[in-house]
C-alpha cells in the first residue's frame, strides 16, 4: 500500500538521468512545477535540447555519476539502459533520495502519479502493484471529463474569503461554455444568472447552491444593475464564491465593466473568464464566417440599442461585415442606414434567432426586402443580425467550388 502526497519542487533541484521521449515528458512535467531542473545524459532528443538551448533546463553532456544524487530533492531515472537506471536508483537510496526508475516501477518506493489539474486543485492516480501505465491515464482522464464538465461539487468547506468570478457561459448551448468556466461553476456557493447563454448549466448545480435571477428582457429590467452590483458584493462579503453567470462574453455588451468596477469599489476580489460571444459564434454556426478572404476582411459588432451610429455606417458603406445584436427592434434603423450609405439592395441579410439552442431559427433575406421577410416570419429577439456578403447563401460552398483543384503530383 502506497502514500500518495503531494511533492513541492519549486525551486528545488530535480535530476533527470536521460533525454529520450520518456526522460522529455517527466522534465516538462517538472518544469510545470518549478522545479530547478538538471538532465544529465551523453546525447539528447529534440525536446530536451531545444529545452536547454532556451535556457530553461540545465543539460549536462555526460553519463549520470553518484555525486549527481548529491543536492537534489528528487531524481528520475530514464535512460534506456534498465542497468544504469538501477544504479542511479541505488545511489539514490544510499543518500535517502526518492528516485522513480522509469524502466521498473517496482525497483524504487517512488511513482509518478498521472495528474490532471482543475485550478487549485490537482487528481493524480498511481498504480498499486505492478505498473499499468495506459489504466491509470484512463482514469486520471475519465476523472478529469467529470470534474472539467462541472459535474462535481467543488464548493470550498474551509472558507478562505469571498471572491467574484464573472463567467461567460457562451452563446446558449450548454457545451459552449469553457473548460475553466465549468469548473469555477461547480465551486460556486451562489449563482446570478441572467435570463439568457447556458442558463441550461444551472440544473446540474448542487442541491444548496443559492441561485438569484436577475435576466432581463428588451422591455422588462426587474433588477437594475446597481442592485445587482449590490448582490454581487453582499454575498462576497459574507465570504462565499459568487459566479455571475454571464450569457455570451462578460464585456461583449454585457456590463461587465460595471459589475468589476463596483467589486473592486468594494475591495472585493474579481476574475472575469471569458466566454464565446454569440455575435460570432451564431454566425459561424450558422455558416457564416465573419471574416473571408477575397469578401470581408473586417467586422464590426454593434448593439441595436446603440442604433447605425458613425461606426456601423462606415462598415455599411465599406462593405465590412456588420453584426448586430439585440437588433430586432431596430432592424429598420439598420436598413435605412444602409441604403443611405450606398449599400446596394442585393446585399445579403440573415437574422439567427436563439442562436446554438434548439430553438435557432435563421431566416436570410437581401437588404430591400429583409424588412417584409421578417415581418412575415415574426422574428423575435434574441436574434443577430448579420449584414455583408458574408451573409449570401452557400457562401463556403460556393467558394470551395470556385477553388483551383491541386496541380497532379
Amino acid at each position: 500500500m502506497s502514500l500518495l502526497l503531494s511533492l513541492d519542487v519549486v525551486g528545488r533541484r530535480a535530476l533527470v538521468a536521460g533525454a529520450g521521449t520518456v526522460a522529455a515528458r517527466r522534465v516538462r512535467s517538472l518544469l510545470d512545477a518549478g522545479a530547478d531542473v538538471l538532465v544529465v545524459a551523453p546525447e539528447a532528443g529534440e525536446d530536451v535540447a531545444r529545452l536547454a538551448s532556451h535556457g530553461d533546463v540545465r543539460w549536462e553532456r555526460r553519463p549520470a555519476a553518484a555525486s549527481d544524487l548529491d543536492d537534489v530533492w528528487l531524481a528520475i531515472a530514464a535512460t534506456d539502459d534498465a542497468d544504469i537506471n538501477m544504479q542511479i536508483a541505488a545511489w539514490a537510496a544510499e543518500r535517502r533520495v526518492w528516485c522513480v526508475n522509469a524502466s521498473d516501477g517496482l525497483a524504487t518506493a517512488a511513482r509518478v502519479a498521472a495528474v490532471s489539474r482543475h485550478g487549485d486543485l490537482s487528481v493524480g492516480v498511481v498504480s498499486e502493484g505492478a505498473p499499468d501505465p495506459a489504466r491509470v491515464a484512463r482514469v486520471r482522464d475519465g476523472l478529469a471529463a467529470l470534474l472539467d464538465a462541472g459535474q462535481v461539487d467543488l464548493r470550498r468547506v474551509r472558507r478562505r474569503g469571498g471572491r467574484v468570478i464573472l463567467v461567460g457561459s457562451g452563446p446558449g448551448a450548454v457545451d459552449l461554455i469553457t473548460v475553466r468556466g465549468a469548473r469555477l461553476l461547480s465551486e460556486a456557493d451562489v449563482v446570478v444568472t441572467d435570463r439568457l447563454g447556458a442558463t441550461g448549466l444551472l440544473a446540474a448545480l448542487a442541491e444548496h447552491v443559492e441561485v438569484i435571477n436577475v435576466g432581463k428582457s428588451p422591455d422588462n429590467h426587474p433588477v437594475p444593475q446597481h442592485e445587482i452590483n449590490a448582490i454581487l458584493v453582499d454575498r462576497a462579503a459574507q465570504g462565499l464564491t459568487v459566479v455571475r453567470l454571464k450569457g455570451g462574453d462578460p464585456f461583449i455588451f454585457g456590463r461587465g465593466g460595471e459589475e468589476v468596477h463596483a467589486c473592486l469599489a468594494a475591495g472585493v476580489p474579481v476574475e472575469v473568464v471569458p466566454g464565446i460571444t454569440s455575435a460570432l459564434a451564431g454566425p459561424s454556426l450558422a455558416g457564416i464566417p465573419p471574416t473571408q478572404r477575397g469578401i470581408a476582411t473586417s467586422v464590426v459588432i454593434t448593439s441595436g440599442h446603440a442604433g447605425p451610429d458613425e461606426t456601423a455606417r462606415a462598415a455599411l458603406r465599406s462593405g465590412a461585415t456588420l453584426i448586430v445584436l439585440m437588433g430586432v427592434t431596430a432592424l429598420p434603423q439598420f436598413v435605412e442606414a444602409a441604403l443611405e450609405e450606398g449599400a446596394a439592395g442585393e446585399t445579403p441579410v440573415a437574422i439567427i434567432e436563439s442562436a446554438t439552442t434548439p430553438r435557432e431559427r435563421i431566416t436570410r433575406a437581401r437588404l430591400d426586402d429583409v424588412l417584409d421577410v421578417a415581418a412575415k416570419s415574426g422574428i423575435v429577439p434574441p436574434a443577430i443580425l448579420v449584414f455583408g456578403q458574408v451573409a449570401a447563401v452557400d457562401l463556403l460552398a460556393s467558394a470551395l467550388a470556385a477553388t483551383p483543384a491541386p496541380p497532379p503530383s
